[in-house]
């Protein structure tokens, strides 16, 4: 069974927030993908957690964005104990570099080609 092809975080109703993580990994980094798989589980569990995507290179660069519906909801997650375990783990394990920005959405858009379809585009 194949997987599904990869598809953006879609457009939401503003305002929303995104907290935007870009890191610079070091060369070893023992126990990070268990690390932030469970991240990715536990953060589905704060209300209000909207999704997120990531993207990297063999380099080591990563940029990770989430999508909150408000500051609470990203409170939440920065006060999540197993959370900041993961962080200090970082600092001390995993990164090289990171920096963390947070923004607030004023306006948002998708646009999804579904098979057969003319390339129209949506704006909202």
């Amino acid at each position: 069974m194949s997987s599904p092809a990869p598809r953006p975080v879609p457009a939401f109703e503003p305002p929303y927030y995104t907290v935007v993580f870009t890191s610079v990994r070091l060369d070893e980094t023992p126990g990070y993908g268990e690390t932030a798989e469970r991240m990715a589980a536990l953060v589905r569990e704060v209300p209000g957690f909207l999704g997120y995507e990531h993207a990297s290179d063999p380099g080591g660069l990563g940029i990770t964005v989430g999508y909150f519906r408000d500051e609470e909801a990203i409170a939440a997650w920065r006060r999540n104990l197993e959370h900041q375990t993961a962080q200090r783990r970082g600092r001390d394990r995993w990164y090289r570099h990171y920096s963390v920005h947070i923004a607030r959405v004023e306006r948002s858009h998708s646009f999804t080609r579904e098979d057969g379809e003319e390339d129209t585009g949506t704006e909202g």
